[in-house]
């Protein structure tokens, strides 16, 4: 009971920070909020049961200390050298950018998101792929421009992404890459309509809720679990990739639309030289997930070393109807607009 009610009191902590964040008028409002936010997530992160847990905790809350300084120091810049007229003062702007980047882990400030990821459980890195973000993205929402700067951090994000989730055997560590491949997107859509960030994000944490909740209920963490095909039925499995290429954005799937509405405004914007390496380097984030899928569905590998623990009466009661959200969402809202 007290540590359920711990953890009450650190997500209530959690969510009022955020809501602190969003609905301050001034920039040391956002600095606080975002710090309640930090000391409320840093004790869900740790558990005295796992060292490597603790060790990702640390981790986490040296990082975020430091994007945290970072901000007030540019802050205080911002309040002492220029009173008027700071956005066009791209210095103090770059230092806020990089800061609110650092805190939601974007490249070339990613260094540390798969590293607390592959730590964490399966809740934690739902809070950390989702809530987590929406703070530090609205604030950049206010202040982003379209520069170099900007643009960089969207092919970089997108680039290490892709490249990132290439190698790795762990299922956290690739969902990780794969959030820093849609934050490339996401601060794309930034630029063009803080409305398609919103829509983006809503449709990029349904698709990852639903990933973590099979994940969670299936006791997966490896992709060795998922090659053991004693344990674990094909339809099972079929439904898992569905998801998984819906989140990597491929067109018949949900993941599509967001995209699609970002590569359409992006043109509008006549920033086609950008749109076209953001998709040309996408692909590589589908090509990881299709190798997954193909290898699991037509790999029998039996020799695992660990068994699944699978819940199945629970899940089948809920997956269906996630995974069909997932699967024919694209195809529902496009009927929906033409009809309107």
């Amino acid at each position: 009971m007290n540590n359920n009610s711990t953890k009450l009191l650190f997500l209530s902590m959690l969510l009022m920070g955020t809501i602190l964040s969003i609905s301050s008028n001034s920039w040391f409002g956002v600095w606080m909020g975002l710090e309640i936010n930090l000391l409320s997530i840093t004790p869900m992160l740790a558990n005295s049961m796992n060292m490597m847990m603790n060790e990702s905790a640390i981790k986490y809350f040296i990082v975020q200390a430091m994007a945290s300084t970072m901000l007030l120091f540019s802050i205080l810049l911002i309040q002492m050298k220029y009173m008027i007229w700071w956005n066009n003062q791209m210095v103090p702007l770059m230092m806020v950018w990089s800061g609110l980047l650092l805190k939601i882990g974007a490249a070339p400030f990613h260094f540390w998101f798969p590293e607390v990821m592959g730590a964490s459980s399966w809740i934690n890195c739902l809070i950390l792929m989702t809530w987590q973000k929406i703070a530090p993205m609205l604030v950049l929402s206010y202040c982003v421009k379209s520069t170099m700067f900007i643009f960089l951090i969207n092919i970089l994000s997108i680039s290490i992404g892709a490249m990132g989730g290439l190698n790795q055997t762990s299922l956290r560590k690739i969902l990780a890459y794969s959030s820093i491949s849609h934050l490339g997107w996401m601060v794309g859509s930034l630029v063009v309509s803080e409305n398609v960030w919103e829509l983006y994000f809503v449709i990029y944490s349904l698709l990852s809720l639903i990933l973590v909740f099979m994940f969670k209920s299936m006791n997966l963490f490896s992709l060795n679990q998922i090659y053991s095909t004693n344990n674990m039925k094909t339809e099972i499995k079929f439904t898992m990739f569905l998801s998984l290429l819906s989140l990597g954005g491929l067109p018949p799937f949900l993941g599509f639309l967001p995209k699609w509405i970002v590569i359409q405004l992006l043109i509008e914007n006549n920033m086609i030289t950008l749109m076209t390496i953001m998709v040309v380097l996408t692909t590589i984030t589908l090509y990881y997930y299709l190798r997954i899928s193909f290898s699991a569905l037509i790999l029998s590998y039996t020799e695992n070393s660990w068994s699944t623990s699978i819940k199945t009466e629970k899940m089948m009661l809920i997956l269906p109807f996630l995974v069909t959200i997932s699967t024919m969402g694209l195809t529902c809202s496009s009927n929906l607009i033409s009809l309107y």
